[in-house]
């Protein structure tokens, strides 16, 4: 059984036991979160596509870390034959979770 889930703007495959780092999200560690934006859930051979949200899906998520940090990311700004050259960078702020249950109403 997965479900494709939009989790904070992005959308993942969730699937039972999976962890999966999403943008940051308030709470502690351990804390219980619940995504009811379901998209597509496959279960036992079974699809429901949701129009645009399956009714009463969700997954259900656990906060495994709040202080993760992706790779990161180089942003080079250059104007040819002038001389501008900048270079920027980041590294966006994730949160790791695991899925607990997908749940079918």
């Amino acid at each position: 059984m997965y479900a494709i889930v939009d989790m904070m703007g992005q959308q993942f495959k969730a699937e039972v036991g999976k962890k999966l780092f999403i943008n940051r999200t308030e709470g502690e560690k351990g804390a219980a979160l619940e995504f009811d934006k379901v998209l597509f859930v496959e279960n036992e051979g079974k699809f429901k596509v949701g129009t645009p949200y399956v009714k009463g899906a969700k997954v259900v998520c656990e906060i495994l870390d709040n202080e993760c940090r992706a790779e990161k990311i180089l942003v080079f700004h250059k104007k040819r034959r002038k001389g501008y050259k900048k270079l920027n960078g980041h590294r966006q702020d994730l949160t790791n979770v695991i899925v607990k249950e997908i749940v079918l109403a």
